[in-house]
C-alpha cells in the first residue's frame, strides 16, 4: 500500500505503516468478502494468525461500516466460512460501525477493549477508499495514546518500554474478565517486538506525556495531578470492564450469527467427531449447544478409555 502520511506526524506514519503489513491473498479475499456483504468502510485483520501467517484455525477480523456511532452493545460477532482453494477457511467477525471504533480507540468509553487489543499488531486488509483508510489510521493512532497514557500511569516509575506494556496489558486483562495464562502480556511482546520497539516515547510525544529516557531505560514525568487524573479514569474503567463483559457474553450467546456452526466445528477439531447440524441446530445455536458438548465429553470420554 502507498503510505498516506508523512513524517510531521511520526506516531501517525508509524502507525500507517504497521497497518500496511502484507496479509496473504487469501486473507484479503475474505476481507473483501466480508466487506461486500456488510457494506463496510473498512476490515482490520488481527491475531495469531497475523502473527504466524498460518490460514489454520480461526482467523479475526473487525468489520467496520458507516454511520452514527452504535447505542447499546458492540460489537456484534459472528463466525463465517468461505471455501478457498480446495480448502475451508474459518472466521471469527465482530462488527460495528467505524465511528463507534474511533471514539472508543479515543479513550472516551469506559470500554478499554478497542485501544487496548489495537495497540497490538494488526493490518488493515481492506478499505473502501483513501478517506475510510485516514480514518483507520487515526482511531488506531489514538489507541496508542490512549494506552500509553494509561501506561505512563499504570506503570514502574521507570522501566523499559516492555516494562510499561507488561503492566498495562496485566491490567486491562484485569478489567475485561479476561482469562489469560500467566505471562501472557510476555508472549504478546515477544511476539510483537519489533512493532512496539520505539512506540511508546512516539505515543507519548503525541499525547502530551513528558519523559525522560537513559538508554532504554524510561520515566514519564506525570505530575499528581496529571496522574491522578488518569488513575480516576482507569478504576472508573477497571469497574466498569467485568459487567460489560458479562452483558456482551450473554448477548453473544443468543446473537452470535453461525454459532452453532462454529461449535460444531470445534467439536471436530478436538475430537473428530463430527456432529450434523439440522436447521433447527443453525437457527437455535444456544438451544443446540448441550448437544454439542455432550458429543465433545463423549468423545473425550472415549478417548482417554482408548488411551489406556
Amino acid at each position: 500500500m502507498t503510505p498516506i502520511t508523512t513524517t510531521a506526524d511520526p506516531l501517525a506514519a508509524r502507525v500507517e505503516q504497521a497497518l500496511s503489513a502484507d496479509v496473504r491473498r487469501e486473507v484479503a479475499a475474505f476481507a473483501a468478502r466480508l466487506a461486500h456483504e456488510s457494506e463496510a468502510r473498512a476490515v482490520i485483520f488481527y491475531g495469531s494468525n497475523l502473527r504466524s501467517g498460518s490460514l489454520d484455525g480461526v482467523l479475526d477480523f473487525y468489520v467496520l461500516t458507516d454511520g452514527p456511532r452504535e447505542k447499546g452493545l458492540w460489537p456484534r460477532v459472528g463466525y463465517r466460512e468461505l471455501a478457498a482453494d480446495g480448502m475451508v477457511l474459518r472466521a471469527k467477525v465482530a462488527e460495528m460501525r467505524l465511528a463507534t471504533f474511533a471514539h472508543a480507540a479515543s479513550g472516551r468509553h469506559l470500554d478499554t477493549t478497542i485501544w487496548a487489543r489495537f495497540v497490538q499488531p494488526c493490518a488493515l486488509a481492506w478499505s473502501a477508499d483513501l478517506a475510510a483508510r485516514e480514518k483507520v489510521v487515526a482511531a488506531i493512532r489514538d489507541a496508542a495514546i490512549t494506552a500509553g497514557r494509561f501506561a505512563a500511569a499504570l506503570g514502574p516509575d521507570e522501566g523499559t518500554e516492555a516494562d510499561f506494556w507488561a503492566a498495562l496489558f496485566r491490567a486491562t486483562y484485569r478489567a475485561e474478565l479476561r482469562v489469560e495464562k500467566a505471562g501472557r502480556e510476555g508472549q504478546i511482546l515477544g511476539f510483537g517486538a519489533e512493532h512496539f520497539e520505539g512506540l511508546l516515547p512516539l505515543a507519548w510525544d503525541a499525547g502530551g506525556v513528558a519523559f525522560a529516557r537513559d538508554g532504554k531505560m524510561l520515566r514519564p514525568q506525570l505530575t499528581d495531578a496529571e496522574k491522578e487524573e488518569i488513575l480516576s479514569r482507569w478504576v472508573q474503567r477497571r469497574r466498569a470492564g467485568k459487567p460489560l463483559n458479562v452483558l456482551r457474553l450473554l448477548r453473544a450467546a443468543t446473537t452470535f450469527e453461525g454459532g452453532a456452526r462454529y461449535l460444531a466445528w470445534k467439536v471436530e477439531r478436538h475430537t473428530g467427531v463430527v456432529v450434523p447440524l439440522t436447521p433447527f441446530r443453525e437457527r437455535h445455536p444456544l438451544i443446540s449447544s448441550p448437544v454439542l458438548v455432550a458429543s465433545y465429553l463423549r468423545a473425550r470420554s472415549r478417548a482417554r478409555k482408548s488411551g489406556g
